[in-house]
């Protein structure tokens, strides 16, 4: 495993590109676009503002910056350094911006959610959606790019919209069984949308592409309902995490419920692995110490480096009480994810926040707990392999596999902690961020059996 330097970063904004060759980082004003393979800057681009969001487009040829504050849109082009746009929306006001899927047009969200402007940049035209939901997930497009789902309120009801994306067309429009949709999204195949209904209960919808309620399911009444949602990348499997503590996995056949997985504070299966990170104090050299001593040799001096050991069961996992006075509690599954394999369903409980569950998908069980010793800020697979890696706020990178898993200490200069980081398609590399600085991570390929 091999590391870059440091280079400098804003917002926590950084992304490659779709195909993979470039990387884009702001600091500040300043976007940079980087070649993956050297790191060598290949564009610089200064736009009008601080930049609050970053967006390749899905053939890397454009990418847009969105300044929320001054309610303006900037895109760039890589093939022609000297071409730009730029989209203002005026005393509308921008809270959201995104691309549609063929990369040439932009849909802008105004502030209050009182429409959507899309904006072709081949035509130059503009059209209007109005009535979007003020939701986190309104807005899902399938993934081979062909339709758009949109969640609407209107007459204090909820609506979802069907368009084509090639013209923009309605191509359903249907009113939904919720109270207040929370979110929409597609199984990876496009033929099913999942819609789920606000926080206060607990209910799912299943819809076909033609608008028809193909299920609903919901596991419990009077309690706070669902907090998370992820389809298997088969489309075989919806997980839905709740403020229950536990995940249901519904099935596509009959879109019932075929198991739940609970996360309790004591795993006592003696078949389980529990891999728990432990500080160990570097080794010193009394003899090598010079004194004062370098810059180097007092990074590794302070520095504490970890390793996981494997736990004997029963074992008792770090439990937070939740504050259950106040709103969006610290309870129940915030995160969940399925390996790219489908093998693996990866899923954290908020109230016992140092663990990531690891769960077998084939045989419905739980397979490893990985207790790490401060709270899990993010998880992301591998796109190409099951391999997780994870960060927890501090000066390492945590990656696990079926084979086991290890604690890298970044070795960079300075106060480096991992808030956040995102792979390469290709799985061979990662990039890591702090809230000032980001790296780049190269992985050597782990032959997958």
């Amino acid at each position: 495993m091999n590391f870059s330097e440091a280079f400098k970063l804003s917002g926590l904004l950084c992304k490659v590109s779709p195909d993979g060759k470039y990387l884009a980082s702001c600091v500040q004003y300043r976007l940079i676009i980087r070649d993956v393979n050297n790191l060598q800057i290949l564009q610089l681009y200064t736009c009008l503002d601080q930049i609050q969001y970053i967006e390749w487009s899905s053939d890397s040829l454009f990418i847009l910056c969105a300044m929320y504050k001054r309610g303006i849109v900037q895109v760039w082009s890589l093939e022609q350094p000297d071409w730009h746009c730029k989209i203002d929306e005026g005393s509308a006001g921008l809270v959201a911006s995104c691309w549609s899927p063929d990369g040439r047009h932009i849909l802008n969200t105004t502030e209050f959610y009182l429409r959507i402007t899309v904006w072709s940049l081949c035509t130059k035209s503009v059209s209007y959606i109005k009535y979007p939901k003020a939701c986190q997930h309104g807005i899902a497009f399938t993934k081979d790019g062909r339709y758009m789902a949109l969640a609407e309120r209107r007459d204090c009801k909820d609506f979802i919209s069907l368009f084509v994306c090639s013209d923009w067309q309605l191509l359903r429009h249907f009113d939904t069984e919720t109270q207040d949709l929370a979110g929409i999204e597609w199984a990876p195949n496009g033929c099913v949308l999942a819609v789920w209904d606000t926080c206060l209960e607990y209910k799912i919808l299943l819809y076909s592409l033609d608008g028809r309620l193909l299920s609903t399911y919901s596991a419990y009444e009077w309690s706070l309902g669902i907090k998370s949602v992820a389809w298997s990348p088969s489309s075989q499997f919806l997980a839905i995490g709740s403020y229950d503590e536990k995940v249901r996995i519904l099935n596509h056949v009959t879109w019932k419920k075929i198991t739940e997985f609970e996360h309790p504070v004591t795993v006592a299966n003696p078949r389980i692995i529990v891999y728990k990170e432990v500080e160990k104090s570097p080794r010193v050299e009394t003899e090598s110490l010079t004194f004062p001593p370098g810059r180097a040799q007092a990074s590794s001096l302070f520095s504490t480096q970890s390793k996981y050991d494997i736990s004997q069961v029963p074992v008792t996992l770090q439990y937070v009480k939740p504050v259950t006075d106040r709103a969006n509690p610290r309870i129940g599954i915030g995160m969940l994810a399925f390996s790219p394999d489908n093998c693996f369903l990866a899923t954290k409980n908020d109230n016992i926040p140092n663990a990531i569950w690891i769960w077998d998908v084939q045989k419905l069980k739980l397979f490893v707990v990985l207790e790490q010793l401060y709270a899990v800020q993010l998880f992301q697979w591998d796109p190409r392999q099951p391999r997780l890696a994870i960060c927890t706020g501090n000066s390492k990178v945590y990656l696990w596999s079926p084979a086991g898993c290890v604690s890298v200490q970044v070795p960079v200069e300075g106060d480096f902690q991992v808030l956040s980081l995102c792979w390469h398609a290709s799985g061979d590399s990662m990039a890591l961020l702090s809230k000032d600085n980001f790296c780049m991570c190269y992985l050597e390929r782990e032959e997958v059996k």
